[in-house]
């Protein structure tokens, strides 16, 4: 990463959003120049008095002379819309690391951009929610040239708490893809299970009790079952972000000419969902199963 002055210069496009803003505190923490940039100006009110963070109102002014542009955006034609207006000021040879969560196609047509407009591409998708993002805890899920690594070492070092790099640019989308799998499988079944021993007449903390400390039980599980049982949706990561992410899921599954029934469930009951509960937290896709009341 170059430096102007002392410090490296970053530009972050969504850097109002959930994951953003912790991601721009913890980039400027660690001595990095971070230009923010994001769609509603406004959200970026937070980060105004921040050493090492400037804000901008327009996507290529904020690239213009960054020598890593970051995309932290909520889906493909966000990020899309974002480069196509910002990729013409960043410097040839500037390294565009995508860190959105836009599925296997979206990462292809974000590649082709980048190879049209003289950009390295690393697609960079990450685990974790608003929290981790917050404490600079996720696991970056990093894939690209070789070249790419040793300059963006700093960045991913404050954003994360451990970096797999898992093969040539797509290598890591295609991972996320994979994991949002497990990820919307385990919300969907446990608020089902939920639901389905208050039906039968099982109270669920019997049920949590029955798999407690064996194979069958998850941190992640005792995290949103205890939001599902408490009726407590405050929003770590929204349901039509999850809703979204399962589409992305179908997606690819559909064009690895893959039957996977059970995730298309999973799929059109989160979407379902979203439309009443979208800015509430994912866990809220138990109450589409709920019985009212």
């Amino acid at each position: 990463m170059s430096n102007r002055g002392d410090r490296p210069v970053l530009a972050l496009l969504g850097a109002g959003g959930t994951m953003g803003k912790g991601m721009a505190h913890n980039l400027a923490r660690a001595g990095i120049e971070v230009r923010a940039w994001n769609r509603t100006y406004e959200k970026l009110d937070d980060l105004a008095d921040e050493d090492g963070l400037s804000r901008f109102r327009e996507a290529d002014e904020a690239v213009d002379g960054a020598a890593v542009v970051l995309t932290m955006l909520s889906d493909a034609e966000a990020v899309l819309g974002a480069m196509e207006e910002a990729a013409g000021a960043a410097p040839s040879g500037a390294i565009w690391l995508q860190m959105s969560t836009i599925g296997i196609e979206g990462t292809e047509r974000c590649s082709g951009l980048a190879s049209a407009r003289g950009l390295v591409f690393v697609d960079a998708p990450v685990l974790g929610t608003k929290q981790p993002a917050e404490e600079g805890t996720l696991v970056v899920l990093a894939s690209g040239p070789e070249s790419a690594r040793e300059p963006l070492k700093p960045a991913l070092e404050a954003i994360g708490k451990r970096t797999m790099w898992v093969g040539e640019p797509g290598a890591g989308s295609r991972l996320k893809v994979a994991v949002n799998s497990w990820i919307v499988s385990v919300v969907e079944g446990l608020a089902e299970t939920l639901v389905l021993a208050e039906g039968v007449g099982v109270d669920p903390e019997t049920f949590l009790d029955a798999i407690a400390d064996g194979p069958l039980d998850l941190p992640y599980l005792r995290l949103k079952s205890k939001a599902m049982l408490e009726r407590d949706f405050t929003p770590s990561f929204r349901l039509s972000l999850a809703a979204k992410d399962a589409d992305l899921v179908v997606r690819a599954a559909r064009a690895g000419d893959l039957e996977l029934p059970m995730l298309e469930a999973i799929s059109k009951r989160m979407a379902e969902g979203a439309r009443e509960r979208g800015d509430e937290d994912l866990a809220a896709t138990y109450l589409t199963s709920a019985p009212a009341g």
